[in-house]
């Protein structure tokens, strides 16, 4: 009995003591904190941490006492060392963990070590990832189901873009396609293993990893072969990529294919035709959109819950962070921000409030920010990607360029890249800042994408004077 009692203390203080290295990432810090909930003795550190890593580290007593790397931080008491993307594969204290033989993991590693003896909801897609995870757990937090959980952004009502538990019989995990860690080359996808997946379309993206649009397709192959025998995809069967994808795996799971729902915009409204006595109206919009609820409907059906237990919580859903976010508006006139920066997603993002809004002009702008966006070769992926817009603006730094160590693009290269009359190109957010501001908006929206903030333009500010 004594025995017992002494070889569970050891199975429930497993890896008490974890070292981040790189712990001020946007999801390092996360998962940190997440473990400190959990009541893990967490340590980190790192050569630089912004805000709001800074504040979010040091409000739970986590932040390093001093920047920069140490070796004396990494010692033989430590259950596991997490390793960020933002750490080098000659970081000092990778190396002395590695010479210690201390167990490493990389971030989704780690994921899937806390959440293995869960049902595992993984969202995997080139898109809408973030938007999926997101409504799903609206629904889980509106129906009182407590769920483990991991999402690429700050959600409403989360303290946290991690959450780890004993109880959660469930977890929800965003499954992003880029590498996991310096020395682990695999898609963090690949490391968790599915029961219930979501492929919601398949773009080329990450072409300094995939350097062919086959090579970055067969990442969801291999996604898709790892499921949990006896799980479940669910699929975009209008991406004609992911259907040959899932329709094609050899893997023993349940195919469920799924589409844009019926439905009905007016005044702005966008509603779910349920049947013909019953209709949703959503806070969110867009083909998109409709296409990641319903994958998200049939995720949720998954795990026992109803349609009409879903539609009535996903009726309170307002997006998740900066996926078409409303920055301000009024009676004529509304502001957006979105996270969109590839072609696909400028697209899909365009058309919805295009769509939503037919009797407005649209003013669409995008800034050119990520390693394939600023690539020469990938350029001419953007061709029509903006051609919805009344008036679209396309924006880069050639300083960023230079940052990246790409070589230099012409306003004259992006200009032919995406087509167009159109079509203006920028370098200085100045100037774009002044033509924005002096424009007469009346009867138009503006969009504003971008994974950057396109150096330093406050939105805020912008749709206050737009509007006033």
């Amino acid at each position: 009995m004594l025995l017992h009692k002494f070889m569970l203390n050891i199975k429930q203080h497993k890896f008490m003591n974890v070292h981040f290295i790189a712990i001020g990432g946007s999801a390092m810090h996360n998962m940190a904190i997440a473990m400190h909930k959990k009541g893990f003795n967490v340590t980190g550190s790192d050569d630089e941490i912004f805000e709001p890593s800074k504040s979010r580290l040091a409000k739970h007593n986590l932040l390093p006492p001093k920047e920069g790397w140490d070796e004396t931080n990494i010692h033989a008491q430590l259950d596991a060392v997490i390793l960020g993307m933002h750490a080098r594969s000659d970081n000092p204290e990778l190396l002395k963990a590695q010479s210690l033989g201390l167990k490493i993991y990389s971030y989704p590693e780690y994921i899937y070590e806390q959440t293995k003896d869960k049902t595992r909801i993984v969202i995997g897609g080139s898109h809408g990832k973030t938007s999926i995870t997101a409504m799903i757990l609206h629904v889980l937090h509106h129906q009182k189901i407590d769920c483990d959980y991991m999402v690429g952004a700050q959600l409403q009502g989360f303290d946290t873009m991690v959450k780890f538990t004993k109880e959660a019989k469930i977890a929800v995990i965003e499954g992003d396609e880029y590498l996991s860690s310096p020395i682990d080359r695999r898609p963090k996808f690949h490391l968790y293993k599915p029961n219930i997946a979501i492929l919601s379309g398949i773009a080329w993206d990450h072409i300094n990893v995939f350097p062919t649009f086959e090579n970055y397709v067969h990442q969801f192959e291999i996604f898709v072969d790892l499921i949990e025998k006896n799980g479940s995809i669910i699929y975009c069967s209008l991406d004609n990529e992911v259907k040959k994808v899932c329709e094609n795996s050899k893997n023993e799971i349940e195919k469920i294919p799924y589409a844009i729902p019926d439905h009905e915009i007016n005044n702005g409204v966008t509603s779910i035709i349920i049947n013909e006595q019953s209709k949703v109206a959503l806070q969110v919009f867009g083909d998109h959109n409709l296409m990641n609820i319903k994958a998200a409907q049939l995720a949720c059906s998954k795990v026992g819950i109803d349609q009409n237990s879903f539609y009535e919580a996903i009726k309170s859903f307002k997006g998740a962070s900066k996926r078409l976010e409303l920055v301000n508006k009024n009676d004529k006139t509304a502001v957006y921000k979105d996270f969109a920066h590839s072609p696909s997603k400028l697209k899909a993002t365009t058309q919805a409030v295009k769509k939503q809004f037919p009797n407005r002009q649209l003013i669409a702008c995008m800034e050119l920010h990520t390693f394939s966006s600023l690539n020469q070769e990938f350029l001419n992926q953007y061709q029509g990607s903006m051609e919805l817009a009344d008036e679209a603006c396309v924006y880069f730094n050639p300083h960023t360029i230079a940052h990246k160590k790409l070589q230099a693009i012409s306003e004259e290269q992006v200009l032919n890249a995406f087509g167009g009359k159109n079509v203006s190109v920028f370098t200085d957010s100045n100037v774009l800042l002044h033509k924005l501001s002096t424009m007469n908006f009346e009867n138009k929206n503006l969009l504003m994408m971008s994974s950057g903030n396109f150096d330093g333009i406050d939105m805020n500010e912008l749709a206050n004077k737009i509007l006033h």
